[in-house]
């Protein structure tokens, strides 16, 4: 097959290349828009990222796009319609809020398209706020990362179906994959933690913040001890960073501490960069966030690694996992039913754990792949432009594959 000409030039637009689901999302589709047979420009202060993109073929423009203030946004805006002009881009992607801003406005005075993916669940709390959040339902095209936001995109933004595209985010299944996760990674991770040889490992992957839901859990985990405990030693582990100082973390420590039932138990990991064996280390993946999560990569991630999970019964989660099947939801903010889940799981017998763990990988592979989501973003730049780059990037990546095989000393995940 031959290479799409002119090769189409993606410009994705986003804060910074730091941790996240958006960034890993952006090093995702450079990967795909170049072996679609494009070119993958990358508007963004840099980060941790910078060297995944780098890796993936992307090329970084240093431009930093975070500010809110309306006179940096029109100055960003000019600064975009530049790089538009002088790398001779043909459409515009804008995965956040005030950089999308600067995308529209640069759009307008060049003529060159623009698509928007809403990932978050965007708060309307004062006045105002739906207005900027409106830019991010402006595109020819409007990305949801969930069926969850794409009713709520067409609900409260009027965005209609000949706009709106549903675009799951995914996993990479190629690294997520528990037959690819050897033993001596296992290992070095739990003697870095500290775990017990005899404990099952209860986990919950998310940065130290209060919605994630870690207190919640420790409140969970000390009412199930109090009422007799599951009948087998546990050690819970958080792993994702917190901010320095920050007075949430002192608190959750405080409240270990002060519990007989959780002293001792609690492991405070801090930013992992071998998820894959973090994940493959875990007895049971709890995700019990307070608030909505728009997709939930983590819950995915851990599907597919074939972990039981426990989820919050609201937002995209309702989606990714199938109660009973894949995982279990239980209601978000309960601490109770969350100490049940937890003791059922935990108890479950280990025909029945395998048997939801292997549904739960089958459920990623048939629905959440990264390879999935690039082909059908692809698709989308091939609407708006009439180009072939989601042609070009099947001929060019074998079916089982995901992502290209990232430099070891690149791989570090980031969450």
């Amino acid at each position: 097959m031959e290479s799409p000409a002119p090769c189409p030039v993606i410009l994705q637009i986003l804060p910074a290349l730091d941790a996240g689901g958006i960034e890993q999302g952006t090093v995702e589709m450079a990967d795909a828009i170049v072996r679609g047979g494009g070119v993958a420009l990358v508007a963004c202060a840099a980060g941790r990222m910078l060297p995944h993109l780098r890796h993936a073929g992307g090329t970084h423009v240093p431009l930093d796009l975070r500010t809110k203030n309306p006179l940096r946004i029109l100055a960003n805006a000019r600064r975009l319609a530049e790089l538009i002009r002088a790398r001779g881009v043909h459409l515009v992607h804008a995965r956040s809020r005030a950089p999308g801003w600067s995308a529209w406005l640069a759009c307008r005075r060049t003529g060159v398209p623009l698509v928007t993916t809403w990932h978050g669940v965007y708060r309307e709390n004062v006045p105002g706020k739906r207005r900027y959040n409106a830019v991010m339902a402006s595109g020819s095209r409007v990305i949801a990362i969930s069926a969850y936001i794409a009713r709520r995109l067409a609900r409260d933004y009027g965005v209609g179906p000949e706009r709106l595209r549903v675009i799951p985010r995914g996993a990479d299944t190629a690294r997520f994959d528990p037959e690819a996760v050897r033993g001596h990674r296992l290992q070095a991770l739990a003697e870095r933690w500290g775990l017990p040889d005899d404990a099952a490992i209860i986990m919950l992957p998310g940065r130290i913040t209060p919605w994630k839901g870690q207190a919640l859990l420790l409140e969970a985990l000390a009412r199930m001890e109090r009422a007799g405990g599951c009948g087998r030693n546990w050690a819970c582990v958080f792993v994702g960073p917190g901010r320095r100082g920050d007075r949430f973390g002192r608190d959750l420590l405080r409240t270990v501490r002060a519990s007989p039932a959780l002293r001792g138990r609690v492991h405070f990991a801090g930013h992992c960069a071998d998820m894959p064996a973090a994940l493959a280390l875990a007895d049971l993946v709890v995700v019990p966030s307070l608030r909505p999560e728009p997709f939930g990569r983590v819950v995915v991630e851990a599907q597919a690694m074939g972990r039981p999970v426990i989820v919050a019964a609201h937002g995209a989660a309702m989606e990714t996992v199938q109660d009973g099947e894949t995982g279990r939801l239980v209601p978000p903010g309960d601490a109770d039913a969350l100490a049940r889940a937890i003791r059922d799981m935990l108890t479950l017998a280990p025909e029945a754990e395998a048997a939801m763990g292997a549904a739960a990988r089958r459920g990623v592979l048939a629905h959440y792949t990264t390879r999935a989501m690039q082909q059908a973003t692809l698709r989308v730049y091939d609407e708006i432009l009439g180009s072939h780059m989601e042609a070009w990037f099947a001929a060019r990546t074998p079916a089982d594959a995901d992502m290209p095989e990232t430099a070891p000393e690149e791989c570090a995940d980031v969450h």
